[in-house]
């Protein structure tokens, strides 16, 4: 899942893809018929990135944890969703949505010096013993989540633990102020 793509929305009889970028702001609305034909299957593929994200979500702040959505790291990469308990631990996921997306990805591996536990998320059709058995492992759709592996737990150094949660609070407390004040930015 990626801030910066095409998400379709439906609403009664209307359909229309929003552009998100870099900055989490809706940026321009079209209507699908305006969309190429081979973006459309991108607008597909974020739309259901989008349902795991929610069903992540979800059952992440009934574990106890406060979830944010891309998350930016240090190392210029975006963890899918990242939350962090009342004890300080950090959870990261990385959601997939299609064999082809795992199988093109080789940068997950870079979010685990960030998180004391990892998982990967996926929806409930996805074929699950394709994914790396060493990581946790979430299915979910909108209306909710399963832990279904547990993640081994890892331990953050100090340093990286106080630099990781900073910029967590930041982003978080970022993305609050822009709801309030949109035009701010």
């Amino acid at each position: 899942m990626s801030a910066r793509g095409l998400l379709k929305e439906q609403s009664g009889n209307e359909s229309r893809v929003i552009e998100m970028r870099d900055d989490d702001i809706v940026v321009e609305a079209i209507r699908v018929e305006d969309v190429p034909d081979e973006e459309r299957r991108r607008v597909t593929i974020s739309y259901n990135a989008m349902d795991v994200c929610r069903g992540v979500s979800r059952l992440l702040m009934q574990q106890g944890y406060s979830p944010i959505a891309e998350f930016k790291l240090s190392n210029h990469r975006r963890m899918d969703v990242a939350a962090v308990a009342d004890d300080g631990t950090m959870l990261g996921v990385e959601i997939k949505v299609s064999v082809a997306d795992l199988k093109a990805d080789d940068k997950w591996p870079e979010y685990l010096p960030y998180c004391d536990l990892f998982f990967f998320a996926v929806h409930p059709d996805f074929p699950q013993h394709l994914l790396p058995p060493e990581c946790g492992l979430i299915v979910a759709d909108k209306y909710g989540g399963a832990i279904i592996r547990p993640a081994r737990r890892m331990t953050l150094h100090a340093s990286r633990r106080r630099a990781v949660t900073l910029r967590f609070a930041k982003q978080a407390a970022d993305r609050l102020a822009r709801v309030f004040d949109p035009n701010g930015y």
